[in-house]
């Protein structure tokens, strides 16, 4: 039993891990020229071994395009059955503030981390009822994390979109697979305008 409960574990930290690292992956480009990144509320579902695990999930990026935040509930169901509420945030935070979560101007709750890598840090907590109503009746999250400076940065995310996304069916394949192919291209898109920028900087040193 203990297996099982950590392999659902480890299995919702990477769901949101994976997200996460694809967002925080992204170097910088021109937002003229940058593919769009898909944007909003969606859910995802998948089976692994006994358990079914669906991800409610929403990513913000900046238009460096480096991880702003992405939160995801997770619910796994089968023999393992666990409700788990998940923020992502960029590396380089102080752990014991943990992340502030208010909805709407209301009384912030604070979400303690659970695991920092190199490129991110997770907080996590209980996905209860309270909490996704809270989510259906708002209209805006504000998450704060307090960075290696001692600064706190908020960050604003819209709950439109979630009560579709939560409640409704999830992505098809064809659409995650279409989703995961405008991530690619953005990603692509980037590399590329970085490269030559990098090149032309290369170029204008020689001649000075």
């Amino acid at each position: 039993m203990t297996s099982r409960k950590f392999n659902a574990s480890r299995a919702s930290i990477m769901a949101a891990g994976i997200a996460g690292l694809l967002a925080s992956s992204l170097v910088p480009a021109s937002a003229q020229q940058r593919p769009e990144l898909p944007q909003g509320w969606f859910k995802a579902c998948s089976k692994q071994e006994d358990v079914d695990i669906c991800n409610v999930q929403n990513i913000m990026v900046a238009d460096s395009g480096q991880l702003l935040t992405g939160v995801s509930l997770i619910e796994v169901k089968g023999k393992v059955n666990r409700k788990v509420f998940q923020i992502t945030v960029p590396s380089g935070r102080m752990v014991p503030p943990g992340i502030g979560l208010q909805i709407d101007g209301g009384k912030a709750q604070k979400i303690d981390y659970v695991i920092c890598l190199p490129d991110r840090c997770i907080a996590e907590g209980q996905m209860s009822d309270e909490l996704v109503n809270s989510f259906k009746r708002g209209s805006e999250l504000t998450l704060t994390s307090v960075n290696f400076q001692n600064q706190p940065n908020p960050i604003k995310m819209t709950l439109s979109g979630f009560t579709g996304a939560f409640d409704g069916e999830a992505l098809q394949q064809s659409d995650l697979e279409d989703r995961q192919r405008k991530i690619q291209e953005f990603v692509s898109k980037n590399t590329e305008d970085f490269a030559k920028k990098l090149k032309e900087e290369q170029e204008k040193a020689k001649q000075n």
